[in-house]
């Protein structure tokens, strides 16, 4: 696929970076990460070249100076909210994250529960913690937080809450997902810090909006359509341009919460460090971009996506309906509309003509092909298999999986597993054709063509299954369905 991003360039810059604001505040710095460490496919895919872990990367560069707080709000765990991507509960997560942190060579100082008050799901959440030897502090609720400056950074505040000991240079406040703590969890920090007599400081690592890229540009209204649920949009940073008449690109939330957070560092600090929110960032994304035209066109496709992923949940829940109607306008702001991708027109021609559901997928080298549903195999299934052997070169009428391997399947399917439907799904295509591959050549070469979907696009007909969605994704192929159903039944798998 073209790329548009240097993903080493940005590494090292941001290493850099982070270097430089750990030597501005005296040799400790808490940095809050902001967005998805390991798995951030939004920036990879406005950013083509951005690898999903490159932050995580990052930080394994300078993993001897690092450290890791996880903060979790102990009213999320009471409420047993999950991840939508995952499908986990933010407790899970947090061991979850404090797992691959370990493997990786990464040390977790501590499980911080915000806003503790007693819940007993977060009492059951810190036994466990203890059971599995992790060291979990408790920060509880402040009144009048976040405007009563003066409570808030007192005895009776920040004083309240239990500290983490740290060694290192660098503490990492992460967690898993929005609303956490993040942000008070640093500041606290910091107040106990400078009560103990060391000097330390606060920074953000957000990777999106990209502060020195325009106001609209393509990579910009893409974050904004990935926020649409918080009702977040990016604005100028104000605050910056009257510091330094330069201008540059922030949040909404973040430039209303500026004064707040500028006090609050005042009281602790006796000064601000920032004049403004864009000086809080550390992010080196926008020197790292390559091709901005190829980013411009990635990000383009993205909004495009948001748009159809909104509009089949509303399809599929019968709520959200707001949310598509605010799409629609980012589309337009960023000049673009539903048939972006060649794909779709390609699906829902062939749909017409074929009576069947179909799938269709934009290619590394641009050409499209199809799939449709057949007896054996489903659209989803035909789809990969079709792009499989566009990809290494076979010709698409070759029958490459034999029946020997399809036929066990599908009789297994319906005659133990009760599934009147004998086609395969992807994943099963898959094992079948894995299973060709042994004893054939073409199948082992159609087999080694996986990695060359990776980023492709894919549009559907009809809404495919959540199983088929969630395999194609894995495989790195971008998805996105029609928001209509293949059947007009009520319920649906």
């Amino acid at each position: 696929m073209r790329q548009g991003f240097s993903n080493d360039t940005y590494i090292e810059l941001q290493a850099q970076q982070i270097r430089k604001r750990i030597d501005q505040f005296g040799g400790k710095l808490y940095l809050e990460f902001g967005g998805k460490l390991f798995d951030d496919y939004h920036a990879s895919r406005v950013l083509p070249g951005f690898e999903p872990d490159s932050k995580f990367r990052m930080l394994k560069s300078l993993s001897e100076d690092v450290e890791i707080i996880i903060a979790i709000n102990a009213n999320h765990i009471e409420k047993n909210k999950a991840r939508g991507d995952l499908g986990i509960t933010y407790d899970e997560d947090v061991l979850r994250l404090a797992d691959i942190f370990r493997s990786n060579g990464l040390a977790v100082a501590a499980v911080v529960l915000t806003q503790y008050a007693g819940q007993p799901a977060a009492d059951v959440f810190r036994k466990r913690l203890s059971m599995l030897g992790i060291p979990c502090k408790l920060h509880y609720p402040i009144e009048g937080y976040p405007h009563d400056i003066d409570l808030i950074v007192s005895e009776e505040g920040y004083g309240k809450n239990e500290f983490v000991e740290t060694s290192r240079p660098l503490v990492v406040v992460t967690a898993p997902g929005p609303g956490s703590g993040k942000l008070a969890t640093c500041l606290s920090q910091v107040y106990h810090e400078h009560r103990h007599g060391v000097s330390a400081g606060y920074a953000k690592f957000e990777t999106f909006p990209v502060w020195n890229l325009p106001l609209k540009h393509p990579v910009n209204i893409a974050y904004e359509a990935a926020t649409v649920d918080l009702d977040d949009s990016n604005i100028i940073d104000s605050f910056h341009l009257e510091a330094y008449g330069k201008t540059a690109v922030n949040y909404n939330r973040d430039v209303e919460a500026f004064p707040v957070v500028k006090a609050l560092m005042e009281k602790i600090m006796g000064e601000s460090p920032y004049q403004s929110p864009t000086d809080m960032g550390v992010n080196m994304v926008g020197f790292a971009i390559t091709d901005d035209e190829a980013c411009r066109d990635a990000a383009c496709m993205e909004i495009v996506r948001r748009y159809f992923t909104a509009a089949v949940n509303v399809k599929r829940t019968g709520t959200g309906q707001g949310l598509v109607d605010k799409l629609k306008v980012i589309m337009k702001k960023a000049g673009v509309g539903k048939d972006l991708s060649p794909a779709r027109s390609a699906a829902l021609l062939k749909e017409e003509t074929t009576g069947a559901p179909v799938g269709a997928m934009v290619l590394p080298d641009g050409s499209v092909v199809t799939g449709k549903t057949s007896e054996r195999l489903g659209a989803a299934s035909s789809l990969l298999m079709n792009a499989l052997k566009s990809v290494t070169g076979v010709d698409i009428e070759l029958e490459v999986i034999s029946n020997e391997a399809i036929e066990p399947i599908s009789k297994l399917k319906t005659s133990q597993l009760g599934s009147h439907n004998p086609r395969l799904h992807p994943d099963e295509t898959l094992i079948a054709l894995s299973i060709t591959s042994a004893t054939s050549e073409v199948a082992a070469r159609v087999l080694a063509g996986l990695p060359k979907l990776r980023g492709c696009d894919a549009f559907f007909s009809v809404i495919i299954s959540a199983t088929d969605e969630a395999l194609l994704k894995k495989l790195g192929i971008n998805v996105c369905c029609e928001p209509k159903y293949e059947r007009h039944t009520y319920f649906h798998r």
